[in-house]
């Protein structure tokens, strides 16, 4: 596994979604980076540098995430995830790996209804995507198509920096293991939870209000699994609070993370 360092103090470990890299966090690596040594990994077989998995799954995907914290000496650093990397993180958790770790709007507490209509949705986006990947530079470019583009993803798209974006959905194209990944997520079983003193730090767990993706009224599921959690709500914010939110999304890391 690969990772983008940056940054001096504590380390805070970042785990990107599905089909992202270490660039999903751009708007928010300035912030992070004057406090902390940041760390934000490229998973494999998405978008970053890191080569597929034999096998790939959510399961295989968290597993080889903790085998590379325990090298990596950061099994005990605080973990931060969004989206897929979200509930990676909340399931090492479970599993006792992190310290005072948060996850942004995670999967895997969804409905099987839900979780078709999350799949279809997402493989019918990343379509389109193909379909129209020469024209993406131009309409990422101007507020009207990323609003056209980005409205399941974001609550607030024509505010978006065009070339961070473009960077994420051409992620999505480029990724090998993009679909099997998306396949086990909506159809693999969905997130166990941790009884209450079993964590091994504080857990936040943020979601936006406007969330398209992972549906707000997932929140209550995913804190009912997690009861030592608390739960933030980003009120402007979309699946992605980094973008939406980035200053708040900053402030929430560094104070969830600050022990």
């Amino acid at each position: 596994m690969t990772a983008h360092r940056s940054g001096s103090g504590p380390p805070l470990v970042l785990v990107h979604g599905l089909g992202g890299s270490w660039r999903t966090w751009e708007p928010v690596l300035d912030g992070l980076r004057a406090h902390r040594s940041v760390v934000a990994v490229d998973l494999p077989g998405f978008a970053g540098d890191t080569p597929p998995l034999p096998d790939p799954s959510m399961a295989a995907l968290t597993d080889a995430l903790q085998e590379w914290l325990r090298a990596e000496g950061l099994a005990g650093a605080s973990l931060v995830g969004s989206s897929l990397g979200a509930r990676m993180v909340l399931e090492l958790s479970r599993r006792g790996i992190g310290a005072d770790n948060v996850a942004l709007d995670p999967g895997g507490f969804w409905t099987d209804r839900e979780a078709a209509v999350f799949r279809t949705s997402i493989a019918a986006s990343v379509a389109l995507l193909r379909r129209i990947r020469p024209a993406l530079p131009a309409l990422l470019g101007n507020p009207a198509g990323r609003t056209a583009l980005l409205a399941q993803f974001s609550a607030r798209p024509w505010a978006l920096d065009g070339d961070v974006v473009r960077t994420e959905l051409e992620g999505y194209l480029d990724s090998p293991d993009f679909g099997a990944v998306l396949d086990d997520l909506a159809r693999g079983p969905k997130q166990q939870g941790a009884p209450a003193g079993t964590l091994p730090g504080r857990l936040t767990i943020g979601w936006g209000r406007r969330d398209r993706v992972t549906l707000a009224r997932q929140a209550s599921r995913a804190v009912a699994s997690f009861p030592d959690a608390e739960l933030h709500w980003f009120a402007r914010s979309g699946h992605f609070p980094l973008w939406d939110e980035p200053a708040e999304t900053v402030r929430l890391v560094l104070d969830r993370t600050s022990r």
